[in-house]
């Protein structure tokens, strides 16, 4: 049974890192592309899933800043995926008023897919929007620290800023990241680390790492994660 969505301590932002295409293709001896196809769809389901149960912004982990350094087959059937994906899945998100939007040093994957995501990124923006669905693209956690502190400098040098102004809004206002925190992350594919996503953001994110490859993940899977945040006591470091 799910828990009342309404409950104050019903997590707005997620965060996903999608673990396990690749493994699960090669153990079911599939094309590693297969297995990226099959993650699209798991996508699908939860992000379904989110809306349904009134969730603010779902945060997916697509493509590392580090994936550049997998196989360019690999790269290249990935950034097919991109586009395949966004034709696919633009017209259902308008649908059900869910906003994409794509995070990261997106101009990496060069032209094509840059005017695939300024598409998708226009056509399903929308006032009454039901969730924010943000995906991350050759994005690292630690790279964004660097742009924000990029960022902040070069507005102090430009004398737009003194450093007595760099409060916690400033760091949210340059990084990249569309969320200023997120309230849980979860990861599949069985490693038990965070893998440079959204460093910042994820504070006093709970952590839930999931056995199960991405594309093995299900909703009932999500929604068991969800129901475990519901009672787990979020002090933020407060005693209560």
């Amino acid at each position: 049974k799910m828990a009342n969505t309404s409950k104050d301590n019903f997590p707005k932002n997620i965060g996903i890192i999608m673990d396990g295409n690749g493994r699960w293709a090669l153990k079911n001896s599939f094309k590693i592309s297969e297995g990226h196809k099959k993650g699209v769809e798991v996508v699908r389901e939860i992000v379904e899933e989110s809306v349904k149960l009134n969730i603010e912004s779902l945060n997916l982990y697509a493509f590392s800043s580090e994936n550049w350094q997998r196989p360019k087959a690999e790269i290249n059937a990935i950034k097919k995926l991109v586009i395949d994906a966004i034709n696919a899945q633009v017209p259902e998100l308008k649908e059900k008023k869910v906003q994409l939007k794509f995070f990261g040093h997106t101009e990496d994957f060069g032209e094509k897919i840059i005017n695939k995501i300024e598409y998708a990124e226009l056509e399903t923006f929308t006032k009454d929007k039901n969730m924010n669905l943000n995906v991350a693209l050759s994005y690292g956690g630690q790279q964004d620290i660097l742009d924000i502190i990029r960022g902040v400098s070069k507005n102090i040098l430009e004398g737009k800023m003194k450093v007595e102004d760099i409060k916690q809004e400033t760091v949210n206002q340059f990084s990249c990241a569309p969320v200023d925190n997120l309230d849980l992350l979860i990861r599949t594919g069985g490693d038990k680390r965070v893998s440079n996503f959204m460093l910042y953001q994820i504070a006093y994110a709970e952590i839930m790492f999931i056995d199960k490859y991405w594309p093995d993940f299900s909703s009932d899977e999500y929604k068991k994660c969800l129901n475990n945040f519901t009672k787990v006591s979020r002090r933020f470091g407060k005693r209560i």
